[in-house]
């Protein structure tokens, strides 16, 4: 029972307490057991689940398994949105008339990320998180950010926490917890209702399937959120790249976060080999993004789909080349198919991935052996 070290990640159903108190058991049983799933569903394919807690899910992962910190927040808001479209679609879809179906759409979802200490231990079988940290990540569930901001859904990062991360993204909530033996605990929260409904009328930017001039599909045998990460790290872009010594710097991230209208550069030597801009995404499920470089101008969209084996991507790419008036598509298509083949770049990526997955159950054997 060794000390670990990692991110400690909660997710409670808000108003689950005072909902039950006013309907039927049987029907609100099987509500929250489909939304606990769907936050299961989406927990589990970066982080390890501890144990459900009631009306809230408790996981874990050590910093090693979430290198680029960007991620977590990502699969907190994209589990939010995955929580938000079930009760949605449920809501719209019953026809039960009880209480407790007519009223699921009162119930909301927070997050708590914290980053600390924690012991694996197991009794009779049972494998349980200990440690102060732990603690102190259950704690944070009782706090005073919905009198401050009248938020019901919302993700709550401690200081510690953010260190990890590696971002701290503007427009958040800084606010103070005062808890007996832990001290004073500094947050940082984000309002996920509020994200929810600007992510949903946003318009929707993608290449069309019939307007593109090179779509292929690559499957990896990893969960979305890694392929996901492949996509978007510069470090992990750079080594499946076709050129050596090439480097990725994201010179632009609105609000402090890589997303929409975020840039990013390559760089060759001294020179901007490309510029890359987020025309739209969707973490985990898609991203569409739009490449200028040496006068073509390329539109992308990777679609991401889990499958029993990993994670399959289809991509389409659509653009216009430097030639004139009626060459431009054709010169374009030749240029991704047969002089810079995209395809060919997602199949090293692959193999990059396959390597990553090798050694990490290389390191997970040497650890074992180690204890």
């Amino acid at each position: 029972m060794s000390t670990q070290h990692g991110y400690l990640v909660l997710a409670d159903i808000s108003g689950y307490t005072s909902y039950l108190a006013g309907v039927e058991l049987d029907h609100a049983h099987e509500i929250l057991t489909d939304l606990l799933t769907a936050i299961v569903t989406r927990f589990k394919t970066v982080l390890t689940i501890s144990k459900l807690e009631g009306d809230a899910v408790f996981a874990y992962a050590p910093k090693a398994k979430v290198p680029r910190g960007e991620t977590l927040l990502e699969l907190v808001e994209s589990t939010y949105m995955a929580f938000h479209d079930r009760i949605q679609s449920s809501h719209r879809h019953t026809t039960c008339q009880c209480r407790a179906c007519q009223g699921m759409s009162t119930l909301d979802l927070k997050f708590f990320i914290h980053h600390g200490d924690y012991i694996v231990q197991e009794i009779t079988g049972i494998r349980e998180l200990v440690g102060s940290d732990v603690n102190l990540a259950h704690r944070l569930m009782k706090n005073h950010l919905a009198e401050a901001t009248g938020w019901k859904a919302y993700v709550m990062v401690t200081e510690k926490g953010l260190d990890h991360l590696g971002v701290r993204p503007e427009g958040g909530h800084t606010q103070i917890e005062t808890y007996e033996h832990l001290g004073d605990i500094n947050t940082l929260s984000f309002n996920l209702r509020e994200r929810y409904e600007q992510s949903m009328s946003m318009r929707r930017v993608m290449v069309e399937p019939q307007r593109a001039s090179l779509t292929s599909q690559h499957l990896y045998p990893v969960p979305p959120p890694v392929v996901w990460d492949w996509l978007n790290d510069p470090v992990k872009r750079a080594q499946y790249t076709y050129q050596q010594g090439l480097k990725f710097t994201e010179v632009l991230k609105p609000g402090g976060r890589r997303g929409v209208g975020g840039k990013t550069h390559c760089f060759h030597g001294k020179d901007v080999a490309m510029e890359e801009t987020v025309l739209d995404w969707k973490p985990f499920d898609y991203l569409t993004v739009q490449q200028v470089f040496s006068g073509f101008v390329m539109r992308m969209t990777c679609q991401l789909e889990s499958v029993d084996d990993g994670t399959r991507m289809t991509m389409y790419i659509d653009g216009e080349s430097p030639a004139p008036g009626p060459f431009k598509r054709p010169f374009f298509k030749l240029f991704v198919t047969r002089v810079f083949p995209m395809d060919k770049l997602m199949e090293n990526m692959g193999r990059c991935i396959a390597e990553a997955v090798a050694q990490e159950k290389h390191n997970e054997m040497a650890a074992g052996e180690a204890a």
